[in-house]
């Protein structure tokens, strides 16, 4: 079924929107994909805060003219599906965990702050931790030597104490 000019400008204004929220952009091939896959790739993306999206790769160009994401026009040929995110690594991190367990999904491209990323590029970045877990190892890394502190202060108190308490019964 194909759009007329004004659900073609419709279509490009929802993914212009899109791209002004979004760091990164993952593209995958997903040619042989059944039906029942490509749902719950959606599920999955959605549930992640991820835009997965078919579009035609003219109208996808167009929506990312202008924008850091237009770096990645080279590689916008083909069946190929978007995935836009505010998380600097949800969108990759969705495709690339697709693609290991379905070898249809074809990691492509992306774009991130700019840059062009290829299949390996795309990989590594979804090989990054979440934001979540970044934050929760960082406050682990702080709590750390405040913990070996309050040990080591508390050992000493106790050493000190032990000795005491044990030479007047002595």
């Amino acid at each position: 079924m194909s759009l007329n000019r004004n659900e073609k400008a419709a279509v490009v204004t929802q993914v212009t929107a899109q791209v002004a929220r979004s760091q990164t952009l993952a593209l995958a091939e997903y040619r042989g994909l059944t039906v029942e896959a490509l749902n719950k790739l959606r599920v999955d993306a959605r549930a992640k805060g991820v835009y997965l999206h078919v579009l035609k790769n003219t109208l996808a160009r167009r929506a990312v003219a202008g924008t850091p994401f237009e770096v990645a026009a080279e590689a916008m040929s083909g069946p190929l599906i978007y995935g836009f995110s505010q998380d600097a690594v949800a969108a990759a991190k969705v495709i690339a965990e697709f693609a290991k367990t379905n070898d249809k999904l074809i990691v492509k491209a992306g774009a991130y702050a700019g840059r062009a990323l290829d299949a390996e590029g795309v990989k590594a970045l979804a090989a990054i931790p979440s934001k979540e877990v970044l934050l929760a190892q960082l406050a682990g890394l702080l709590k750390s030597p405040v913990q070996r502190m309050a040990g080591v202060l508390a050992a000493l108190a106790e050493k000190r104490g032990g000795g005491e308490a044990a030479a007047p019964a002595a």
